[in-house]
């Protein structure tokens, strides 16, 4: 996998390269660019660039003087976009919100559309489910404990720790990638809970949100009916605030709805894409080795 020194540190990245609009990637805490492992084989003809961010699933830690803030973090990523020299960007954010702040800093030059795809807005940074874990990092040794936790199926997989993100459940060798570094690394830790308890006042974060009214350019916002991370009412605030904002709401999934309802979920992306000029480029079909059922082999 590819890395890249930026000023916080050394991140690593995931980008399947080709001529196609760009499609970048954020993720949710603690995870990293499998988050979206099912959605991207469903993209061809886009090149799909996915930075880890540091938020507790990163594999190097950062310096020790890094902003791993809500605003650092999207500070990294403008940065991310500025020494990759990507442009006409569609930002993709899932969970995590904090992409959006690259917005409100005045780093959305790169940015041509936004993907808002069931996570934190307004000031639901952090959502009510995770306020026991920021609790519990924000104390000594609490890191630590955590990453004990992230060990037990109970905190993996009940509906009211981490289990509340998918409806379908999170495989465990998904989930043993995601907390790997944090276990391993005391300096991730550090930046883990760094990241954690980072999250500004209430009228901050409102202030901030108030700047997606300058965003001029397509949005679209993908909510899940059934979340009980991100309430239902954001996603319709957030296509009301957005200048031109569309709002597409998807059954039978919690927050994560690249894991619930990936099919769904990429048909948006694309009918949102096609419509706002970013079309894919033509992709070769694979070279056929062996016939399909039911159709003869020519004779020689």
């Amino acid at each position: 996998m590819p890395k890249i020194e930026l000023t916080a540190g050394t991140i690593d990245y995931a980008d399947t390269g080709g001529d196609g609009p760009v499609l970048v990637f954020t993720h949710g805490f603690p995870m990293n660019e499998s988050q979206w492992r099912k959605v991207l084989p469903l993209l061809p003809g886009y090149r799909c660039v996915l930075p880890t961010l540091p938020l507790g699933g990163h594999r190097q830690p950062m310096r020790p003087d890094a902003d791993l803030s809500q605003r650092g973090q999207a500070l990294i990523l403008a940065e991310f976009l500025d020494r990759l020299d990507l442009t006409d960007v569609t930002l993709v954010m899932n969970d995590w919100g904090g992409a959006q702040f690259i917005v409100s800093e005045g780093k959305a030059h790169r940015i041509g559309r936004l993907v808002m795809v069931a996570c934190e807005a307004f000031d639901n940074f952090p959502p009510p489910p995770v306020k026991p874990l920021v609790a519990l990092v924000s104390v000594p040794g609490g890191a630590w404990l955590l990453t004990k936790l992230m060990r037990t199926k109970f905190f993996r997989h009940n509906r009211h720790t981490y289990g509340v993100l998918s409806k379908r459940g999170i495989p465990d060798e998904i989930l043993d990638d995601w907390f790997a570094p944090s276990a391993r690394d005391k300096h991730i830790r550090r930046d883990l809970a760094k990241f954690g308890t980072s999250a500004p006042r209430r009228p901050v974060l409102l202030n901030w949100s108030k700047h997606l009214r300058q965003f001029d350019r397509p949005a679209l916002i993908v909510w899940a009916t059934e979340d009980r991370m991100m309430p239902r009412e954001h996603g319709h605030r957030l296509a009301e605030l957005l200048p031109h904002g569309r709002l597409v709401e998807i059954r039978d999934s919690w927050t994560l709805i690249p894991e619930d309802q990936p099919e769904k979920l990429a048909d948006a992306m694309l009918d949102f894409l096609a419509d706002t000029g970013a079309i894919p480029v033509p992709v070769d079909p694979p070279t056929r080795t062996t016939p399909e059922p039911g159709i003869p082999r020519s004779a020689d």
